[in-house]
């Protein structure tokens, strides 16, 4: 199977677990997106969604999926999206896509977070993927010196204005041991929005594409 493939077989599998007269909790990229097809199918089922980007927004409307405001909502059910490195504890490396900070928000919102990815984002230890860190431009000489500090090289993402209106420093050469201890660390220093790490709000279920299907992990 392609890797696409497997991205659409965890897409739809993540269909399960949405419920009817329920606001499902949406995020963005190429997995999500396969998922955001599956969920078009029962958009008469369901209030609405909360979508993490523009991107997104833009797809639930084209198939006539209602978006509601975050601040609108009490709760979600279920928040939806894929990640870009996911270890053993089920924390994760997300902001591949520089909507770290809306996705973060919607998993906090959200009872449960399904995370859909294929086999290859599983790693053990985390950082080979860099990690995205969304810092407010006045902020972005500074921060990427602290940055420099915990022991990473940060880069600037050319050309990247998030939807917020930000820019990223993707942080190079990071093994990261304790995940929760770095995304508090990172967090702290002035200028940064949020960190990409998805450790202290780690996911609840992962789906998994594999050659053999599709694989559940749960707490």
């Amino acid at each position: 199977m392609t890797q696409d493939e497997l991205k659409k077989a965890v897409g739809w599998a993540a269909l399960e677990y949405v419920r009817p007269g329920t606001i499902v909790g949406v995020g963005t990229g190429s997995t999500a997106s396969h998922f955001i097809d599956a969920l078009g199918t029962m958009k008469d089922k369901i209030e609405g969604a909360v979508s993490s980007s523009e991107a997104s927004t833009e797809k639930l409307k084209s198939l006539g999926i209602p978006v509601l405001d975050c601040n609108e909502v009490d709760s979600l059910d279920i928040y939806v999206d894929g990640a870009d490195e996911i270890n053993g504890n089920m924390q994760m490396i997300k902001g591949g896509g520089a909507a770290l900070t809306r996705e973060k928000i919607i998993s906090a919102v959200a009872k449960k977070f399904i995370c859909i990815i294929d086999e290859s984002k599983q790693v053990d230890i985390l950082g080979k993927f860099p990690l995205p860190v969304e810092v407010i431009p006045m902020a972005r000489a500074y921060v990427a010196r602290e940055l420099v500090k915990l022991g990473g090289t940060p880069v600037y993402r050319q050309n990247v204005v998030t939807d917020n209106g930000n820019v990223i420093l993707d942080v190079h050469n990071l093994a990261i041991l304790n995940p929760i201890e770095l995304e508090n660390k990172i967090n702290a220093i002035a200028g940064v929005v949020t960190v990409g790490l998805f450790a202290n709000r780690g996911a609840n279920v992962v789906l998994v594409g594999t050659a053999n299907g599709v694989k559940t992990i749960a707490e």
